[in-house]
């Protein structure tokens, strides 16, 4: 059953759209990833969760109950936002503690609930520092932890790492999750970062241009993308024009070499003009294992990557990536040289437009 629903949400400022006919249900207890370029409407979508904004039309309802025109202190939300929004004159404790104080519950509840909220934050020994005080992961963790202070129904989080670097924003990602099933709350996470999205998520929204282009997991929306923009967008990915030969058997060309696709291709007519894709790490040496694809080709270019080694094709006309990873002993082809790569026909998509 559906915990937060969002339908039929459609939200201009005068003749822009900025976010289009969106549809969602979300279970209770489920992590979701908005995911998107900037200007896709992820971010907006979230605040009409929030009630920061009012959709020009359609309806959001919370655990049964229509939440649409109510104001965001009517609403049961947390919210986390990119830039922590901690009031420098307040400690630790005092700006987990706020909302409560406003909520005007008693200092004895107070004092417990963010005792708590310090424990699960690991900030025991910072309770009483201000937040000048505090690295920026430290920070975001006492913004976690004061959205999660109010027992709210529905945790919202604005891209609250993008203001970290790299090696923080992996580790502070992993204890949002962890934390947020820990309690079993219902969350939302803005970003555009395709790999948060993909690692934390149980379902991802991938949004371009105010429109919903697919929903699905982590592990769906990356082996399965359903258009071209999902594809492109989330991961690497080969994309070459192609040419129907044979839609009964799958069979397509690239520059007159001949692949066989498992997507159906049945509705198609010969010559037809489309677009395949392949992902990089789908490619192998056929010397290593024979697929349904087996396509001669010159090594152009190779580049060392830490834990992947990209290797750039050429097969016939047209440049593709393979990926691989590295070890010790990876014998590796000389640039130039003529080589023969596999792939299976699964890894062959052909795309919409």
């Amino acid at each position: 059953m559906s915990y937060l629903s969002l339908s039929n949400i459609t939200k201009q400022y005068g003749d822009a759209v900025v976010v289009d006919n969106f549809n969602l249900e979300i279970a209770k207890g489920e992590f979701i990833s908005f995911l998107g370029p900037s200007g896709c409407g992820k971010t907006t979508t979230l605040r009409m969760v929030a009630g920061f904004e009012t959709p020009t039309s359609g309806r959001i309802m919370l655990d049964g109950e229509d939440i649409t025109d109510k104001a965001p202190n009517q609403r049961t939300v947390g919210m986390i936002f990119q830039s922590y929004a901690l009031f420098p004159n307040m400690t630790v404790a005092q700006n987990i503690g706020f909302g409560l104080s406003v909520r005007k519950e008693s200092k004895e509840m107070i004092k417990q609930r963010v005792d708590e909220m310090i424990v699960l934050i690991n900030l025991e020994k910072h309770a009483h520092k201000y937040p000048y005080q505090l690295s920026g992961g430290q920070q975001q963790r006492v913004s976690l932890a004061r959205a999660l202070a109010i027992h709210p129904q529905v945790l919202l989080l604005d891209e609250p790492l993008s203001a970290l670097d790299a090696k923080i924003r992996v580790s502070l990602r992993s204890e949002i999750r962890a934390i947020q099933r820990k309690l079993g709350i219902t969350a939302i996470f803005v970003t555009h970062d395709q790999e948060e999205a993909l690692s934390i998520s149980d379902r991802i929204v991938v949004m371009n241009a105010g429109l919903m282009e697919q929903v699905g997991t982590p592990f769906e929306i990356y082996n399965f993308p359903q258009t071209q923009f999902v594809a492109n967008f989330v991961g690497s990915l080969n994309t070459v024009k192609a040419e129907v030969s044979d839609p009964a058997k799958g069979l397509v060309t690239v520059d007159g070499v001949q692949f066989i696709t498992a997507s159906d291709i049945k509705s198609r007519k010969k010559g037809d003009a489309i677009r395949i894709s392949v992902r990089p790490e789908r490619f192998s040496f056929a010397e290593i294992q024979k697929k349904d694809n087996v396509l001669d080709c010159t090594i152009e270019n190779i580049t060392f990557l830490g834990s992947v080694v990209r290797i750039q094709v050429k097969i016939g006309n047209s440049n593709f990536n393979m990926d691989t990873f590295n070890n010790p002993f990876l014998e590796l082809p000389k640039i130039g040289s003529k080589e023969r790569v596999t792939c299976s026909k699964e890894a062959v998509l052909v795309l919409d437009e």
